[in-house]
């Protein structure tokens, strides 16, 4: 049976990186790893969704090796004999049922709140001290303190590939650690880790470059962006193509393999005058592949601002997705609530069972925890 949208299904390869398709299970936390150790159940959650035929997944968000890197209660670690050993297991089942897995690394930097574990006691850090917009202070980040969450993200991405992982993906995006780095409103130093939006992005660049330096360069690393964020949703990073591009470059100097273009609805245009979205003028600019994200699958954004509630959805045509796809607009899609809601979604969009898909409903939480 020929499938209704084909270029979600041609395969993907870039150096050592072969994937069966186009569809990416997009990172979803999910705060169910007590001790912070990924258990039986995560291995399960992961192996349904490689045997429901995505072409990549990547995780939720794993915290690097630094005392300030965890936000929330049980979010799985990605240093320890325990957590690497729970995530071995999850990799192991991944690739017997014929999936790719890599890991997101993370560090949440101001988000962090006192009485997280590993240490409630450790505040958040952040670029300038700063937590949103120079009203509230954390631990302003010292040269060492750079340094040490550098390394903290080289050694969990030389554990994901001794684990057996197939690339990695940094989390550069959301108001997290990196993307504080990124925005000016939190990002106030006049050394060489802030000034200009180039300058901004030297601590994203000194992270994949430290990656590379440490896996080599066959091992794939994606970095997820964004220019809205959680604390502000109609941020912006880049306002223009040109400023996006002095954005962009030392990014693609430094190695970045695949980006990671998160917004809120992928057909949105990013700037007037185009319909091309964030993922596409990303790859127009840099020659990379890009993978486009936001609303995949479903009629409705996720969340409303200001609250913590995913809003329910129903099914979408996928014809617009594939128009872009197949025009080279991106290259990848990753789709995010349509596989929380049913683990077999790319089988069934593949087959052309359009109907059998769920629509996305509050309850269906559950499959998160």
């Amino acid at each position: 049976m020929s499938t209704p949208y084909p270029s979600l299904f041609e395969p993907f390869k870039l150096g050592a990186l072969e994937l069966s398709n186009r569809i990416i299970m997009a990172p979803m936390t999910r705060t169910s790893s007590p001790g912070n150790v990924p258990n039986e159940n995560n291995v399960a959650y992961y192996r349904r969704r490689a045997e429901g035929g995505v072409g990549l997944i990547v995780t939720e968000g794993t915290c690097v090796n630094h005392p300030a890197a965890s936000g929330y209660p049980n979010v799985p670690f990605f240093y320890g004999e325990g957590a690497l050993e729970g995530w071995r297991k999850v990799v192991d089942a991944v690739h017997d049922a014929g999936g790719k897995i890599m890991p997101q690394l993370w560090h949440v930097g101001a988000v962090r709140r006192p009485g997280i574990e590993p240490d409630p006691e450790v505040p958040g850090y952040g670029p300038s001290g700063m937590v949103s917009k120079g009203k509230k202070r954390c631990h302003e980040m010292s040269e060492q303190d750079i340094l040490d969450v550098i390394e903290a993200f080289a050694q969990a991405a030389a554990d994901a590939k001794a684990v057996g992982f197939d690339g990695v993906e940094v989390h550069g995006a959301h108001g997290y650690l990196i993307d504080q780095f990124f925005w000016a409103d939190l990002n106030e130093r006049t050394d060489k880790w802030g000034g200009d939006l180039a300058g901004r992005t030297r601590f994203a660049a000194e992270i994949v470059k430290a990656i590379k330096k440490r896996t080599g360069s066959d091992f794939p690393v994606i970095l997820r962006w964004s220019q809205w964020k959680m604390q502000e949703y109609t941020a912006k990073l880049v306002n223009t193509p040109e400023e996006m591009e002095t954005f962009l470059a030392p990014l693609v100097e430094a190695g970045v393999d695949i980006f990671h273009c998160s917004t809120r609805r992928f057909w949105d245009p990013e700037f007037e005058g185009s319909t091309l979205n964030l993922a596409g003028w990303v790859k127009k600019i840099t020659g990379k592949p890009t993978i486009t994200v936001g609303s995949v699958g479903l009629d409705n954004d996720f969340i409303n601002e200001g609250s913590p509630v995913f809003k329910e959805a129903n099914t979408s045509d996928l014809s617009e997705l594939e128009a872009r796809m197949q025009a080279g607009e991106f290259d990848l899609a990753a789709v995010g609530r349509a596989l929380i809601a049913n683990p077999n979604w790319a089988n069934q969009v593949k087959d052309g069972n359009m109907d059998s898909l769920k629509p996305y409903q509050k309850e269906m939480l559950a499959e998160l925890v």
